[in-house]
């Protein structure tokens, strides 16, 4: 049985993610439904899609996974779904779903090409997308969607080198996956020189240091502290020494 995945930049607080479940209850009332996470960086999907990335490891294949960061509601952008590796994703083609793409070994797009007979333009997430997501999750897609071909992803990077979001406890994930190669480095950012180190109790209270987090991506974080005291936001661009 599907589980359907909402990720979203909605919010905790307002109606929108609360209206999208009741379509996805009466259309696809079988299936269960997690709100990963509704605040992805506000209109901001390519910062997003590092984050969706790295979280869809935590699913098994078959899952569907409604994203909605979507600033470009109501233009020309295509509504699309990807199926990557097993998984589903269904939302805006507007980069939100590339770096999964990419960073996937077997990748197949399609458009959504069925419409609702009313379909508000400022609200894709409720009228759209997660219809198409429950008909996917109900195997009553036959209508639903048209195979395309992309070439437009060669540029797009694998990993990124920045801060994509901050957690409740102000940690800075980065949109770069931890390797081998940069074990015992240090980390640089906004002139700040941090060193590497396994958990918070291993280093000082209030000292910065850059950890591989549980989903595999290159963090910062302040032990008992937070990461933004540090100058950081959305799009901080991070390095490493040698």
């Amino acid at each position: 049985m599907a589980i359907i995945v909402l990720f979203t930049d909605f919010g905790p607080a307002g109606p929108y993610t609360g209206q999208m479940e009741v379509v996805l209850r009466q259309m696809a009332p079988a299936h269960p439904v997690i709100d990963l996470l509704s605040n992805a960086p506000i209109a901001n999907p390519r910062a997003s899609s590092y984050l969706l990335a790295a979280l869809r490891h935590s699913f098994p294949k078959g899952s569907i996974f409604l994203t909605v960061i979507d600033p470009g509601v109501g233009s020309e952008r295509k509504a699309v779904v990807l199926q990557a590796d097993g998984q589903y994703f269904v939302g805006p083609d507007n980069g939100l779903l590339n770096t999964v793409a990419v960073q996937s070994r077997q990748v197949q797009w399609f458009e959504i090409v069925w419409r609702p007979e009313q379909c508000s333009m400022s609200f894709h997430g409720r009228d759209l997308f997660a219809p198409a997501a429950a008909r996917l999750a109900c195997d009553a897609a036959d209508d639903l969607l048209r195979p395309f071909t992309r070439h437009d992803l060669d540029a797009w990077p694998v990993d990124l080198a920045e801060v994509i979001y901050f957690d409740h406890y102000g940690n800075a994930m980065t949109g770069l996956r931890y390797h081998e190669g940069l074990a015992g480095k240090s980390l640089m950012v906004n002139g700040i020189v941090m060193e590497q180190a396994d958990t918070f109790s291993a280093v000082a209270e209030h000292q910065a240091f850059w950890y591989k987090n549980s989903s595999g991506l290159v963090e910062i974080a302040v032990n008992k502290g937070s990461a933004r005291q540090l100058g950081l936001d959305v799009g901080t661009v991070i390095s490493f020494g040698k």
